[in-house]
């Protein structure tokens, strides 16, 4: 599998999208799952409420990766996800996530040679507003 030629031909490119509405109650509900006591983030009649801010980790496309992707998904693991916050969602939102590979690239270590894929949803409001950038890195240990 050459790295610099997957890299070339499928980052940097919307592969997915999906647009959703967002509810006080999901924001509620995702903010008592996390343990989030402040007001600002549990009680719909706070004036600045909002979801917290890793709210949109929790959000995903119709699709994992690009058709055609040369990936053998029984061998991946998830390695993890990253935001980076922008703006507040609120309830009422109209939130559009898009999706798109970002980086592919190869570490050697220990238990052999592992592919690193950055699957990036980019989150906007209604507004057109860019909430956050949320980035999900899965794993494909190569075979020896």
């Amino acid at each position: 599998m050459d790295v610099s030629e997957i890299k070339a031909r499928f980052t940097g490119h919307v592969f997915d999208e999906i647009d959703l509405d967002i509810t006080a109650e999901s924001l509620v509900g995702f903010a008592t799952a996390c343990g989030e006591t402040h007001p600002r983030f549990t009680d719909v009649e706070n004036p600045d409420f909002q979801g917290v801010p890793n709210y949109l980790t929790r959000i995903h496309g119709t699709r994992t990766l690009p058709l055609e992707f040369p990936v053998e998904m029984h061998r991946c693991f998830d390695a993890g996800k990253s935001i980076e916050f922008h703006r507040a969602v609120r309830a009422g939102d109209r939130v559009t996530g898009r999706s798109e590979i970002a980086d592919i690239y190869e570490k050697s270590g220990r238990s052999g040679t592992m592919l690193f894929i950055v699957h990036r949803m980019n989150f906007y409001n209604q507004g057109g507003d860019h909430l956050a950038t949320v980035d999900w890195r899965l794993v494909q240990r190569e075979l020896d």
